[in-house]
C-alpha cells in the first residue's frame, strides 16, 4: 500500500470507517465501498455553521412550509368553495406533478447545462405569482376549477426545474462528507414544515377561507427567493454552450445510465410503485375524512400535521440508524416495515377512531423519511456530477411520473367504488411494495455504496 493510500487509511480510521485493501489505481467494487454517512462533524452544531447552507435551509424550510400549507389548502378550496368531485380533487394533484412526465428528462439536460441559481430563481418567482393569482381571482369572483388546474400545472413544471437543479446545488455548497448531514437537516426540517403547514391551513381556512391560505404559499416563495440572493458562494463560472452531443444523446446517457447500474435501477421501480400507493391515497385523503368520516377542515389541518410528525422523527433519526446498522439495512426496515402501517387508515372512525390515522400516517411518515433521506444522499454523493441532474431526473421520471397516475388511481376508485373501499385497496397495495428492494444487491449488504462497480477512484 503506498504513502497515499495509507494516508486515505489512517484518515478514515480517524473518521471510524472500514477501509478495504486495494491495489493501486485499481477499481473499487460496489461490494467494497465504505458509507457514505460521516462519522464525525467538523464542528460541534455541524452546518448550523455553514452559512450558504443556511440560507439555503432556511429558504427550502419556508418554502416547504407554504407547500405544506398548499397541499391542505387547494383540495379545500376544490371542496368548499367550487363543491368539487372526488375525481376533480384527484385531478388536482395529478396535474400538479404532470410536468415530471412530459419535461422532466430535457429538463435535467438543460439544468446540467445552466447553472442553477439562476434556474432556482425563477422558479420562485413563476410559482410565488401563481399561487397569488388564485385569492385574486376569488376576490374578483372569478375563480373556476379550470384556474386551479393551471396553477396546479404551472406550479409543478416550476418545480421540475426547481428539484432538479436544487439536487445538483446542494452538493456543490458542501464538502462530500456533508451531504448526508445536509439531507437529513433538509429533510426534517422538511418534515417538520409539513407538521405546522397543515394545522395553519386548516386554522386560516377556518377563520378567512381555504383561498387565503394560499397567500402564505405565495410568500414563502418570495422569502426562498431572497435567501438564494443572499448566498454567497458563485458557481464556477459556465462557458458558452459548444456541445458535442445532442440534448437527445445527453438525456439517453443519463437513462442508460441508472438503467445498467444495480442500485439505482431497483431503487428507481421501487419508488415509482410505492409512490403510486402513497399519492393514491393522499389524493382523497382530505375528502375522506371530510365527507366519509366526518371532520371539520380544522381538523383536517391538525389531523396531517400530527402523522406529519413521524416524518420528523424518521428525518432527524436517518443518519444515526445508517451509521448503527448500516445505510442499506436501514433503507431496507424503513420501507419494509413502515408501509403495512397504512392499512390503519382506512379503518378510521369519528372520535376516538381518528388515532388510527395519527398512527398509521405517523408510522408511514417516518419510514418513508428515513428512505428518502439515504435515497437522496446516496443519489447525490454516489452518481457522477457531470451525470447528476441527468440522473436525478431519469429516476424522477418515474418515481415522480407515476404520481399522477397514482391521483387518477385514487379518485377513480373513489368514484367508482366509494372512498373507504378505494382506500383499502391502495393501502393493500402500499403495503406490498417494499418487497420490490428484495429484487436487487441491497439485501445483500450492509452498506450502500460510495461509488459506481469500476468506477475510477480519484485522486
Amino acid at each position: 500500500m503506498g504513502a497515499a493510500d495509507s494516508a486515505r487509511g489512517r484518515a478514515a480510521a480517524r473518521a471510524g470507517l472500514r477501509v478495504h485493501p486495494r491495489r493501486p489505481g485499481a477499481t473499487v467494487s460496489a461490494i467494497e465501498t465504505v458509507p457514505y454517512v460521516p462519522a464525525v462533524a467538523r464542528r460541534r452544531g455541524g452546518l448550523f455553521w455553514h452559512r450558504d447552507f443556511r440560507l439555503l435551509w432556511i429558504g427550502q424550510t419556508t418554502s416547504k412550509m407554504g407547500s405544506s400549507v398548499t397541499s391542505v389548502a387547494l383540495p379545500l378550496v376544490a371542496v368548499a368553495t367550487l363543491d368539487a368531485s372526488t375525481f376533480q380533487v384527484a385531478l388536482l394533484l395529478a396535474a400538479a406533478w404532470l410536468p415530471w412526465l412530459l419535461i422532466g428528462l430535457p429538463a435535467g439536460a438543460w439544468v446540467d447545462r445552466w447553472a442553477r441559481r439562476p434556474v432556482m430563481l425563477t422558479c420562485d418567482l413563476a410559482s410565488l405569482l401563481l399561487f397569488l393569482s388564485v385569492p385574486v381571482a376569488a376576490w374578483l369572483d372569478r375563480l373556476t376549477m379550470g384556474h386551479l388546474l393551471a396553477v396546479a400545472l404551472g406550479a409543478g413544471t416550476a418545480s421540475v426545474f426547481f428539484q432538479t437543479a436544487y439536487q445538483v446545488y446542494l452538493p456543490s455548497l458542501l464538502e462530500r462528507d456533508q451531504v448526508a448531514e445536509g439531507n437529513a437537516k433538509m429533510q426534517a426540517t422538511e418534515a417538520a414544515a409539513q407538521v405546522g403547514g397543515p394545522g395553519v391551513a386548516g386554522l386560516i381556512t377556518q377563520l378567512a377561507g381555504a383561498v387565503n391560505a394560499l397567500l402564505v404559499d405565495a410568500v414563502s416563495f418570495l422569502v426562498s427567493a431572497l435567501c438564494l440572493l443572499s448566498i454567497r458562494t458563485r458557481e464556477p463560472r459556465r462557458q458558452p454552450a459548444q456541445h458535442d452531443t445532442t440534448l437527445r444523446q445527453e438525456i439517453g446517457e443519463g437513462l442508460r445510465f441508472v438503467a445498467r447500474d444495480p442500485y439505482l435501477r431497483v431503487l428507481t421501480v421501487f419508488s415509482g410503485f410505492s409512490n403510486i400507493g402513497l399519492i393514491g391515497y393522499q389524493s382523497i385523503l382530505v375528502v375522506f375524512l371530510v365527507r366519509e368520516v366526518g371532520v371539520s377542515p380544522f381538523a383536517v389541518g391538525v389531523l396531517a400535521a400530527a402523522t406529519s410528525l413521524g416524518g420528523v422523527l424518521g428525518a432527524t433519526s436517518a443518519v444515526g440508524l445508517a451509521r448503527r446498522f448500516g445505510s442499506a439495512r436501514s433503507l431496507l426496515v424503513a420501507e419494509i416495515g413502515a408501509a403495512p402501517f397504512a392499512l390503519l387508515i382506512p379503518l378510521t372512525t369519528p372520535g376516538t377512531g381518528l388515532a388510527l390515522t395519527i398512527a398509521g400516517g405517523f408510522v408511514v411518515g417516518a419510514g418513508t423519511a428515513v428512505g428518502n433521506v439515504l435515497k437522496g444522499t446516496f443519489r447525490q454523493t454516489y452518481s457522477p456530477h457531470q451525470l447528476l441532474g441527468r440522473v436525478t431526473v431519469s429516476m424522477q421520471l418515474i418515481s415522480y411520473g407515476t404520481i399522477p397516475l397514482g391521483a387518477l388511481l385514487g379518485g377513480t376508485l373513489g368514484t367508482a367504488l366509494g372512498l373507504r373501499p378505494a382506500m383499502w385497496i391502495i393501502m393493500a397495495g402500499l403495503a406490498l411494495t417494499g418487497l420490490i428492494l428484495l429484487l436487487g444487491p441491497l439485501s445483500r449488504n450492509r452498506d450502500l455504496p460510495v461509488r459506481p462497480a469500476a468506477w475510477p477512484v480519484p485522486g
